[in-house]
């Protein structure tokens, strides 16, 4: 890797401690009252906590907030999830616009994330990936990324790869700041691209 983007690199976790370690700080109060409310709604814990696989495959621990019934991957569709699936809690479904997301604000302080980068994927997945898909393990996963501002899952599998694969490749910290900025509109203002076209998000099987 060329020396400025070995740079860049220690910016670009400079800028991920910053951005998390603020952003605990000021949502910790709005995760207590969320746990609280999660806790009221549905019997379960606070948080979703799943393997996923990290730069060059590492497997971490990844945190959400818990949107669904408790152990609802073995319950009807598994790991694919319908806009009005009776899995999803009353207060899920207002989570699931990216709040839920949240709190692996945790995994970016710990360095296993970054705040911008492919969406990690889990470890049965990477464990199929052709050798192109392998390029997506290059760089850590984020809480937002390139595929994630242009569609989300709308898209297709084929369609995240290109857009993974593109990012990695033209990776920037200023192509960083415009997804984060990016990210904001879609999820807050547009909340497109939550539920695929045919009205169901899933974790791709290849």
């Amino acid at each position: 890797m060329k020396t400025n983007k070995s740079k860049d690199l220690i910016l670009k976790r400079i800028i991920d401690v910053v951005i998390s370690g603020i952003g605990l700080i000021i949502l910790f109060p709005i995760f207590v009252v969320i746990g609280v409310l999660i806790k009221l709604d549905s019997k379960g814990s606070v948080f979703f906590v799943q393997e996923r696989a990290g730069k060059d495959g590492k497997i971490f621990m990844a945190y959400k907030l818990r949107t669904m019934v408790d152990n609802a991957e073995k319950i009807g569709l598994g790991y694919e999830i319908e806009k009005n699936d009776v899995r999803i809690t009353r207060l899920g479904k207002y989570l699931r616009w990216g709040i839920d997301e949240l709190p692996q604000l945790i995994n970016v302080f710990k360095g296993e994330m970054s705040m911008v980068g492919p969406r990690p994927a889990l470890p049965h997945q990477v464990a199929k990936y052709p050798k192109e898909e392998m390029r997506r393990l290059e760089l850590k996963p984020g809480i937002t990324g390139w595929a994630l501002v242009n569609g989300r899952n709308i898209l297709s599998w084929p369609e995240r790869i290109k857009l993974d694969i593109w990012y990695i490749d033209h990776w920037s910290i200023w192509l960083d700041l415009k997804i984060l900025f990016k990210t904001i509109w879609v999820v807050i203002f547009t909340r497109e691209g939550v539920y695929g076209k045919d009205g169901v998000t899933r974790d791709y099987e290849r």
